[in-house]
């Protein structure tokens, strides 16, 4: 369970980006958080990364405090949550196996268990073919998946998304978000930070609306707009 208590968050040239949050995330629930550029998605995503810190709150992931939590165990902490950006962050002279198994590096796994556990999220993005491909042979749809599988390779107990439709046209942004709902279903816990209204309006899950830094609305089943 992911819970932000009175979380505000200021920057150093004092504009408020979000202002005394109250927000709770059950395991295995698919979140939209939607609003305008500057509202205040982006800085949830990275509070929760541990990233940024908050100004004031507090911010709890399955009871464990994100504030209290020491530098040395911050990375058992990402261990768990897995990240898709609007932009890829592909490694371009890397092929598809070497990207996806990059994301293991630190965990000491045998060769055998990586190449196992790399096919398995290939499969199910649908890309098996692309092993030895490089991110430059790939389209943007293909890139994302990628990015998915890099993401999930390590089985995440949260999944955060930025914008992970911003560059893909509507019927490649489908496809991902089918992908996405399909990997919520196996009680991986979803959030997406989203402008995508087509989505939101067609794929309804639970909305979540920043507005001037605070929520404005939060509707299970909801609609980009209210």
């Amino acid at each position: 369970m992911i819970k932000l208590k009175n979380i505000s968050k200021y920057y150093q040239s004092n504009s408020l980006i979000l202002n005394n949050i109250n927000l709770t995330i059950n395991k295995g629930e698919f979140v939209y958080l939607v609003g305008p550029s500057g509202a205040g998605k982006s800085t949830i995503l990275n509070l929760l990364l541990k990233i940024e810190e908050p100004t004031s709150g507090e911010l709890f992931i399955d009871g464990v405090s994100l504030l209290r939590l020491k530098d040395s165990k911050i990375p058992y902490l990402r261990r768990n949550i897995g990240v898709i950006f609007q932009d890829f962050k592909l490694l371009p002279k890397r092929t598809v196996f070497e990207n996806i198994a990059f994301a293991l590096r630190f965990y000491n796994y045998s060769r055998s268990r990586i190449r196992r556990q790399v096919y398995q999220v290939l499969d199910l993005v649908g890309l098996t073919t692309k092993l030895d491909c490089y991110p430059t042979e790939l389209s943007g749809g293909e890139q994302q998946r990628i990015c998915i599988a890099r993401a999930i390779v390590n089985n995440p107990q949260i999944l955060l998304a930025d914008e992970p439709t911003g560059s893909l046209d509507p019927e490649t942004s489908w496809e991902i978000m089918t992908l996405l709902s399909k990997i919520n279903m196996r009680d991986t816990t979803v959030i997406v930070a989203t402008h995508n209204r087509g989505i939101v309006d067609d794929i309804r899950k639970r909305v979540i609306s920043i507005n001037k830094g605070a929520i404005a609305r939060d509707e299970e089943q909801g609609s980009y707009n209210s």
